[in-house]
């Protein structure tokens, strides 16, 4: 594929919420951004339309329909051109959601998600689909596409995007309000951009 004709798939996780700042695991619970979190994704935003980005006229934007991520959406500027997507929800994380790691780890002390998975919930092959889902309609024309979603989803899409397994996810850490790119080097696919929250330290 030339290089000018590579899609790109820019990433954009969501704002800070109560519970993303807690630890604990976020999956179909609705939770609304923390002011912090509206604050990064207007920062957000900014970056986005200032250059080299210019509003990125040009691309087509999705957005998981849960409250977080489409807020940060909105708050970025890009909600009238996003459309809501099932496929970039977060994990449905079953009997763990609202835990975080070291409760969960009291009563299963080697328990690693990237691994193990979760019960009650999706399983980790379920994730592994959806993330294939987004990687396949990212890469299906020539036009770059910008998401807002959650940070396992995110981690779990840019594992698939580089051909690894979904446990690769577990390397590459994403913060809230990051934003990250993935593209092309050597016509392989690669990381061009990752967890980039620069526009927060304004």
């Amino acid at each position: 594929m030339p290089a000018a004709a590579a899609p790109r798939i820019l990433l954009a996780r969501h704002g800070q919420t109560e519970w993303s700042l807690a630890g604990k695991h976020t999956g179909r619970t609705d939770i609304p951004l923390l002011e912090e979190g509206r604050r990064g994704a207007k920062l957000l935003g900014e970056r986005l339309h200032r250059a080299p980005w210019d509003g990125l006229a040009d691309v087509e934007v999705r957005a998981s329909p849960l409250v977080r991520a489409r807020e940060t959406c909105d708050l970025a500027g890009f909600g009238e051109r996003a459309t809501d997507w099932d496929a970039l929800m977060e994990f449905d994380y079953g009997a763990y959601e609202g835990l975080t790691p070291p409760e969960i780890k009291a009563g299963r002390p080697d328990w690693f998600i990237w691994r193990d998975g979760v019960e009650g919930g999706e399983t980790l092959a379920q994730v592994s689909d959806r993330a294939d889902e987004v990687v396949e309609w990212a890469r299906s024309a020539s036009r770059d596409v910008l998401v807002f979603a959650h940070g396992h989803i995110l981690r779990s899409i840019a594992a698939r995007w580089l051909g690894e397994p979904i446990g690769f996810a577990a390397r590459i850490k994403l913060d809230p309000t990051s934003l990250s790119v993935l593209g092309w080097a050597y016509g392989d696919p690669a990381i061009e951009r990752w967890n980039d929250t620069g526009h927060l330290e304004m």
